[in-house]
């Protein structure tokens, strides 16, 4: 009798896991989602009304540019989403051309003077600022995970794109650059902005904040001048740009989401 003790002990443990079954029925999450994103951001080919080869993001500045954004969602149970994000794209003293383009701040003897007849030391960048809504659709891809998948995301919104000009005032600056002259260099545009993206979405059914998402986007900028008055020695331009401009942006982005309310789970029954 007691040599098969041990027999019926495995039985008995053994019981409950033949009739355990995973999940009956799968959640899917509806609620706020909180997220931040860090990527790279790089001008792809562009165009303007003048035919110029000189004044398209991608001539002006170098790449590849950080992009910071912050958003908020709201995904439905059927798998819509409604997007909210904004954008923060800044490069690393990239000005392309400068000399030939800040001719007036850089004189003929090739380099910037500060008010005391210095040399000056001057950095250059690009600075994008984006708010855009949009809508966009998940595709689940895995079976027992409905709020994970490919999404697909498309919006719409206003951009703003400027050269911004960074100087070391420990020193005398350029007077040239000094508010409100710097205007006349910094190419400040407006416009439209429109994007489309595909990702792949994570989100864990047992952990909190393991909610990931990697987007592959691209942009089409449709903007034009916001200032009276620019000088872009490079291009002979002394005056009003009249142009108006349609970039290409591309970009890889990581999501870290925060969903607000519920999570799903997967539970067991018997």
């Amino acid at each position: 009798m007691t040599k098969h003790l041990p027999l019926a002990a495995l039985l008995l443990l053994a019981s409950p896991l033949a009739f355990a079954q995973v999940k009956l029925t799968t959640d899917t999450l509806q609620c706020h989602i909180i997220h931040f994103s860090a990527g790279a951001l790089a001008p792809g080919f562009g165009s303007n009304s003048s035919s110029s080869p000189l004044r398209n993001m991608r001539d002006l500045y170098s790449a590849p540019w950080l992009d910071f954004a912050i958003g908020c969602d709201y995904k439905y149970r059927s798998g819509w989403t409604v997007t909210l994000d904004a954008d923060l794209a800044i490069g690393n003293d990239n000005l392309q051309q400068r000399q030939a383009r800040l001719g007036n701040i850089y004189g003929p003897l090739g380099y910037p003077l500060a008010s005391d007849g210095t040399i000056a030391g001057i950095e250059a960048y690009n600075r994008n600022l984006s708010l855009r809504i949009g809508i966009a659709r998940l595709i689940p891809l895995l079976p027992r995970n409905p709020n994970s998948g490919l999404l697909l995301k498309a919006s719409a919104g206003w951009i703003m794109q400027k050269t911004a000009f960074n100087q070391n005032y420990t020193e005398n600056p350029v007077p040239l650059l000094a508010d409100p002259y710097s205007q006349l260099y910094d190419n400040l545009r407006n416009g439209i902005i429109l994007s489309q993206s595909i990702a792949f979405q994570y989100m864990s059914n047992y952990l909190t904040y393991v909610n990931l998402r990697l987007s592959l986007e691209i942009s089409q900028c449709l903007t034009w001048s916001s200032r009276p008055y620019l000088i872009d020695n490079l291009t002979h331009l002394n005056g009003k740009d009249h142009n108006r401009y349609l970039d290409l942006l591309y970009g890889l982005k990581l999501t870290w989401m925060f969903p607000l309310t519920g999570k799903t789970t997967y539970d067991y029954y018997y």
